[in-house]
């Protein structure tokens, strides 16, 4: 049975890395502002959810849209603090 989408949207918060969790979050608020049909901020949350657990706590997941200077630079900070290993960039 399909997942509707505030079950998607709830399961954010199981993403292992919170900074990816909060860039996840953004993305969602981006396609709603875009008005994004519901399938599509789905279907794409289902797949970036995924991929982030996947991953897993060692690296940040940056989506690029409208990633404004200030959000670059406080993840950049993030990654410097939590000696990151990786940081894996997504272009839509």
């Amino acid at each position: 049975m399909p997942a509707k989408l505030s079950t998607t949207v709830s399961k954010i918060q199981f993403i292992p890395n919170p900074v990816n969790a909060k860039l996840v979050t953004h993305h969602h608020d981006f396609m709603v502002e875009n008005r994004a049909s519901e399938r599509h901020q789905n279907n794409n949350l289902k797949i970036i959810i995924a991929y982030a657990t996947f991953l897993g706590p060692n690296t940040i997941i940056l989506i690029s849209f409208r990633l404004n200077l200030k959000l670059l630079g406080s993840l950049l900070t993030s990654c410097l603090k939590a000696s990151l290993a990786s940081v894996v960039v997504i272009v839509q």
